[in-house]
């Protein structure tokens, strides 16, 4: 690259840019990092540990598997917004078998049935698209890890594991 704008002189890449020869991505291309690719934004409130109604969260996730979806936590869209969980989507037809009953009633929620409670939102993405991802989502079980709780000025350590709002805690595999 650097070579290519020697040569191009005062027509640079501005000019390139402007002319539709490199594309804008060209600019920031680099290195992949793990932090590339949450595209996915789901909203949807939890059922704190304490029994309240949090949210609703903002959910950033992507793909990192062909049977898990990651998804980043964040209280708003401000770009300065905490971090203040992590979950994971889990397809059912692994976190039914690698998980023992009582510790998915424990710490694991049904996608199915919060998606079917309304509250769930997926932003960003045209109507039939954010239908297509609900219907993938409902084919897994969540997990979330509640890092920053509300009116800490710091997470401390404490974790806790939230749940989605209308869960019903029985599973059938």
């Amino acid at each position: 690259m650097h070579t290519l704008r020697l040569g191009l002189g005062t027509f640079g890449i501005v000019g390139l840019l402007m002319a539709g020869l490199l594309p804008a991505s060209a600019l920031s291309a680099g290195p992949k990092t793990p932090a590339d690719g949450y595209d996915i934004h789901v909203q949807a409130p939890h059922m704190m540990d304490d029994g309240t109604v949090g949210g609703p969260f903002h959910h950033y996730c992507k793909g990192i598997s062909d049977e898990i979806l990651q998804c980043l936590l964040f209280e708003s869209t401000d770009p300065k917004a905490k971090l203040v969980a992590i979950e994971y989507f889990v397809a059912k037809s692994v976190s039914r078998k690698e998980v023992p009953l009582i510790k998915w009633h424990r710490f694991f929620h049904d996608h199915k049935v919060e998606i079917a409670t309304g509250r769930v939102q997926v932003l960003d993405q045209p109507a039939e698209k954010a239908k297509a991802i609900a219907e993938a989502a409902s084919k897994t079980d969540g997990i979330i890890f509640h890092l920053w709780h509300k009116d800490q000025k710091i997470p401390d350590g404490r974790v806790t594991f939230t749940q989605s709002l209308g869960q019903i805690f029985t599973r059938s595999d």
